[in-house]
């Protein structure tokens, strides 16, 4: 196929659980052969890794550690991509390592330069004295350890999936891969007969296995007669807060979008011992909600009143949200959060134009020869899209709740700190042992709810 054919890779939100061989877990590198068409190792890994790295999390491989990191790292340079392209007032939600998941399985067929871009923008390689290959091993171990399931509550749940044009023949060894290290079986549409109707089947698909919150992922028009491939990683989180809030403690309460506007919304109110930090000198308050389970949390970053949010996200990276993590101390904290509901849709392809994923969109320049049986080079990525949602309320993340009042008469502790998120506050969602960002987002309007 030299012509210049359509390859969709596609990801989406609410968190994980991968479905992938159960010997996959235990297995050595030996025992799963993963071997695609081209391999690239980074020459400078050393200097590219910090000089003094921090202790790797016990029961963990280095290299998962370091997998780890790489996506967290790439997730906050994608939020700033995000953030650079919106308004201050403006809700921005994703789940980064469902990206993340998504382009590792495009990475399976690609080569050259589009090989190389790949493993530099998803930052795959800072992982020490490893080739391409082996992230997709690592990868298979990183899902182990993110998606196994510590709480009835909780329902963290992934499925990949391979879409492929029934007229063409892929690479044994490119679907052999996807499916043991992701899961993703490849199943046959019509794509050049009936674009229409494989994106419907293809919608649906998503929308079942996220519990339909992720509806209509694939806009009209998406698909056309040249879509060959479409990759699907979809992501669906629900979970229990371990310290739930009191439906008798919600009330109505103000919260300031910006300088010159706010809104009214139902804020809810507990007093409870809390992983809690307050930096003067970087003008921010975190606070650490656990799910049940404690595996999973939700960390809030709230700006003070004398900055923006804007300004803490200039200066974020992956080192300063380590050392806030690592500083913080459970205390006794009296926190107010607004209920809320914040869903996200975008096209990555021109952020991750800006981060230096060039070729792979391109027709000319895209190198992709393991995808085909017959290793032809006329691949490419047209466009990348995410769609992501989540709800905040008493219960937990995305769980049903009734509409309640207010708090009255709650008796005053002194010897308490206070987190009150009445203005806009970023969010990160992770898995607390390795600190792997599952979700990052910024809450700026919750008003319409």
């Amino acid at each position: 196929m030299g012509t210049a054919d359509w390859l969709y890779a596609l990801a989406f939100m609410p968190l994980v659980s991968l479905a992938v061989q159960p010997d996959i877990c235990s297995a050595k590198p030996k025992q799963l052969p993963l071997e695609p068409r081209c391999i690239y190792r980074n020459p400078d890994v050393g200097s590219i890794l910090s000089p003094e790295p921090e202790a790797v999390p016990e029961a963990t491989n280095p290299r998962v550690w370091e997998l780890s990191r790489a996506n967290s790292r790439f997730a906050l340079l994608l939020y700033k991509q995000l953030a650079f392209g919106r308004t201050p007032e403006s809700n921005i939600f994703m789940s980064p390592i469902s990206v993340s998941t998504a382009f590792a399985m495009t990475k399976l067929g690609a080569c050259n330069q589009t090989l190389e871009q790949i493993m530099k923008v998803f930052e795959f390689d800072t992982i020490k004295e490893k080739t391409s290959d082996q992230v997709h091993f690592f990868f298979a171990k990183l899902n182990c350890r993110l998606f196994r399931k510590k709480d009835s509550t909780t329902e963290l749940v992934s499925a990949n999936r391979l879409f492929g044009d029934k007229s063409l023949s892929f690479n044994e060894t490119y679907q052999n891969i996807s499916e043991t290290v992701y899961g993703a079986k490849l199943l046959s549409l019509n794509f050049k007969e009936n674009p229409q109707k494989a994106r419907n089947t293809i919608n649906e698909w998503i929308a079942n296995k996220t519990e339909n919150r992720i509806q209509d992922t694939l806009p009209e028009g998406a698909l056309d007669s040249t879509t060959i491939l479409v990759l699907v990683n979809t992501i669906y989180f629900k979970g229990q807060w371990k310290n739930k809030f009191d439906k008798d403690n919600v009330y109505p309460s103000k919260f300031h979008i910006s300088v010159t506007r706010s809104c009214s919304v139902n804020m809810m109110h507990q007093e409870a011992k809390f992983r809690y930090g307050s930096f003067v000198d970087e003008q921010v308050q975190l606070l650490e909600m656990p799910y049940r389970g404690d595996d999973i949390t939700m960390v809030l970053v709230l700006p003070s009143r004398s900055t923006t949010l804007g300004k803490v996200e200039e200066n974020l990276d992956l080192k300063k949200l380590t050392n806030w993590l690592s500083e913080m101390k459970e205390t006794t904290v009296s926190v107010h959060v607004p209920r809320f509901k914040v869903e996200d849709s975008f096209s990555l392809k021109e952020k991750l134009q800006a981060m230096g994923l060039v070729d792979l969109f391109s027709p000319e320049k895209a190198r992709l020869p393991g995808m085909l049986e017959d290793g032809s080079d006329g691949l490419y990525i047209s466009d990348a899209y995410h769609k992501a949602f989540l709800e905040v309320n008493e219960e937990g993340s995305e769980a049903a709740a009734a509409t309640v009042v207010m708090a009255i008469g709650r008796s005053i502790n002194l010897d308490r700190e206070v987190f009150e998120a009445d203005r806009p506050f970023l969010l990160l969602i992770r898995e607390s042992s390795i600190n792997t960002l599952l979700f990052a987002g910024r809450v700026a309007d919750p008003c319409h709810q």
